[in-house]
């Protein structure tokens, strides 16, 4: 794979790591770990993810996330914490599809991973803050799922079609871009609408 491919690819894997980043770290272990997916050879950096401890940590975060995010409130708590784990994490699997022997395009990796993940995660979390001023639950529970989906689908299709992932990251930039203007629209007329006095009965 050239540059491009590459780049596309840590791209990829940071945007969806914004989302769930103990799915993304699992999947691909378990898939590496099977053999389920070949990885190019180039990839050897993300062996690591196919052991059977790393396997272990991202599956108990995975449940933990899993029953967390469909929680009214408690998954913006989650969302809250995560909030440096999330970038972080994204960032670092990113870097790790670059060859560490190129340390100009790694750091471009290490970078745009981590944005990347950020800019999705901020996405995940005002949506969930726009789901939590609705008193009822299911819609927190239909996103967490579409998330769940998402991200898996998503993440099994760059892997398996490396050369298709920069234009998969770029699609998905620019639905999360246009999901935060309107999820940040709407959150200021609820709380426009909550802070507006009521209105004062007619005087006869």
């Amino acid at each position: 794979m050239g540059a491009p491919e590459l780049i596309g690819l840590g791209a990829s894997i940071g945007l969806l790591s914004g989302w769930r980043i103990y799915l993304c770290t699992f999947a691909l272990g378990v898939a590496m770990h099977y053999g389920w997916v070949q990885l190019p050879q180039h990839l050897h950096a993300l062996d690591a993810l196919a052991s059977p401890t790393i396997i272990g940590i991202s599956a108990v975060g995975l449940v933990a996330e899993f029953f967390a995010d469909k929680i009214p409130w408690l998954d913006s708590l989650w969302d809250g914490v995560h909030t440096f784990i999330r970038p972080i994490g994204g960032a670092l699997l990113a870097a790790a599809v670059i060859d560490p022997q190129d340390p100009t395009w790694q750091i471009a990796s290490l970078l745009l991973g981590g944005s990347a993940a950020l800019l999705t995660h901020g996405a995940k979390a005002s949506a969930r803050a726009v789901a939590n001023a609705s008193p009822e639950p299911f819609s927190n529970i239909g996103l967490s799922l579409g998330e769940d989906v998402t991200t898996t689908g998503l993440l099994l299709a760059v892997l398996i079609h490396p050369a298709a992932a920069a234009t998969v990251a770029g699609l998905i930039a620019l639905a999360v871009l246009a999901a935060i203007v309107f999820l940040w629209r709407t959150l200021r007329r609820i709380y426009a609408r909550r802070e507006r006095p009521p209105a004062q009965p007619a005087m006869r």
